[in-house]
């Protein structure tokens, strides 16, 4: 299983792939890393629900919109994590960014930076976050909690891959956060793997 010192080192040696393409909506998340009893595990948060939000009530990374008033996609993701969950980030947290995503169904590019939380933390939600936990990234990977999905979303039926954290939500975990966690893992040669594949 990946350990926090090899994310560290790839993180390290990673050059992100970016996106630029004009007329999309910029985004920006913070994947949350620790290490518990020898394992690496990350935060996610599980948005509130909300009719105007696309992602009402998804599993989700903190972060948000990048403001005209943000330095730079990272600065966005810092102030949306400090005012979602009341998490101040600092410079001697901060692992590097992975690769940039555009979304599948709106027109928007999600910049997703990731950190280490060493020490426990108060976290504060505020109402646009209802719950957050933290999940080893080997449950993730678990191809018993993988498994193709059938639902309904922005008017149509549609079929998509998802990961089963009953324990933590009654929603799965899928879409961009799925997406950007399947693109980090890859760089450790780690796949989602629903039963479907075998």
């Amino acid at each position: 299983m990946i350990e926090l010192q090899q994310i560290r080192t790839m993180l390290t040696q990673h050059q992100p792939q970016l996106l630029t393409q004009q007329n999309f909506r910029q985004a920006a998340v913070a994947m949350l890393l620790r290490e518990q009893a020898g394992e690496t595990e990350v935060l996610l948060i599980r948005r509130a629900e909300h009719e105007l939000d696309p992602w009402s009530g998804d599993l989700a990374f903190p972060g948000g919109g990048v403001d005209p008033a943000d330095r730079s996609p990272r600065a966005a993701a810092e102030r949306e994590t400090f005012e979602e969950i009341g998490l101040k980030l600092s410079a001697q947290q901060y692992l590097g960014r992975s690769d940039d995503l555009a979304g599948a169904y709106l027109s928007i590019h999600i910049a997703c930076f990731v950190y280490e939380l060493e020490n426990e933390v108060d976290f504060c939600l505020n109402g646009e976050v209802v719950d957050l936990f933290w999940v080893p990234l080997r449950t993730l990977l678990d191809p018993a909690r993988n498994r193709l999905h059938e639902f309904h979303y922005r008017g149509a039926g549609r079929r998509h891959p998802v990961i089963d954290l009953s324990e933590w939500s009654n929603r799965p975990l899928w879409g961009i956060t799925y997406r950007l966690l399947q693109n980090f893992l890859g760089r450790f040669e780690l796949s989602f793997r629903h039963p479907e594949h075998f």
